[in-house]
């Protein structure tokens, strides 16, 4: 049986779901694109080529292995994109919540199916058909869950808006000792300077104390301002636009003081370094073009 443990986003690591990029498919239509980055790349004939994306994965598997991680990977669906674990599942205490997704991904579940299977079947959970949740929105801080969501009236016309109000609650009767805080997240189907697809976008702690964070992700200035009272101001690295565009708040720490992180994250690893991290770098820009990185490729299952 696996004792999934997950309480922070930084503790030390021991059990992780990696995503593949193997038998990855194609490049999608135009009319397939779940993100304005994405679009973005196809309409440029930029879209990433598999051989890229598995190099590039590898190269990550290969960090965690250095730290004796135990890395699962998804059992390969063939011409299908498997990269982003994070959104198809997610790990509080020791309970497994099985997102509600996009349908077309609903056999990315399958394909980790043979992990679940590990798991105390008391302690996996589905949430009902009106909840819409996904991992890149969960993310967890001790006492707190911290939760991306979108309250527009029109959040059924975004294809961008992944977790819903409905998500949030189910969340609050499932953990009624955690305090759940949610996020307004900025969302555009167009533009991906201007959407954070979900809060790891535009947020993520390091360390004991710090963090990453875009303060234009947030359509609410209060919910920007609650991170910087939590955190204190001069503990989090702030981002710009491009380097949110970039990806650069999906970073993925593998101990308190190890942070993975793309090689290109010049200022962010700089300043990383400075506060005392060890950081990693691997290559991950060509997989940072479909609107997901290093944190939405996991999908942690034991930390310390």
């Amino acid at each position: 049986m696996l004792e999934l443990n997950i309480k922070n986003e930084t503790s030390r690591l021991r059990a992780v779901v990696l995503g593949s990029a193997v038998n990855n498919g194609s490049t999608p239509k135009v009319e397939d694109a779940y993100d304005p980055k994405s679009l973005e790349h196809i309409l440029a004939g930029t879209y990433p080529q598999e051989k890229d994306m598995v190099n590039e994965m590898e190269a990550f598997n290969t960090v965690l292995k250095k730290y004796d991680v135990t890395v699962y990977r998804p059992e390969m669906i063939e011409n299908y994109n498997q990269i982003f674990t994070r959104d198809i599942g997610f790990v509080i205490n020791d309970v497994f919540v099985k997102s509600n997704i996009l349908p077309d991904r609903e056999r990315e579940l399958d394909a980790i199916q043979y992990i679940i299977d590990q798991i105390d079947p008391k302690k996996v959970v589905r949430p009902p058909e009106e909840v819409h949740i996904e991992g890149g929105d969960v993310m967890l801080w001790n006492d707190y869950i911290f939760i991306g969501t979108y309250k527009g009236s029109d959040y059924k016309d975004y294809i961008t808006a992944r977790t819903n109000v409905q998500g949030v609650q189910y969340i609050k009767d499932l953990f009624p000792n955690k305090i759940v805080k949610e996020f307004d997240l900025v969302k555009s189907k167009i533009e991906a300077r201007d959407n954070a697809l979900h809060l790891d976008c535009c947020f993520q702690p390091v360390g004991n104390d710090k963090g990453i964070i875009y303060k234009n992700g947030f359509r609410e200035e209060a919910d920007y301002l609650f991170l910087v009272n939590l955190f204190g101001k001069e503990n989090l690295f702030h981002i710009t636009r491009e380097e949110m565009y970039n990806m650069n708040s999906n970073v993925f720490s593998i101990d308190t003081n190890v942070v993975v992180s793309e090689r290109n994250f010049t200022r962010l690893n700089n300043w990383l370094r400075g506060n005392g991290f060890v950081v990693e770098e691997i290559p991950y820009a060509e997989i940072a073009k479909q609107e997901g990185l290093l944190r939405c490729s996991t999908l942690p299952l034991i930390r310390d």
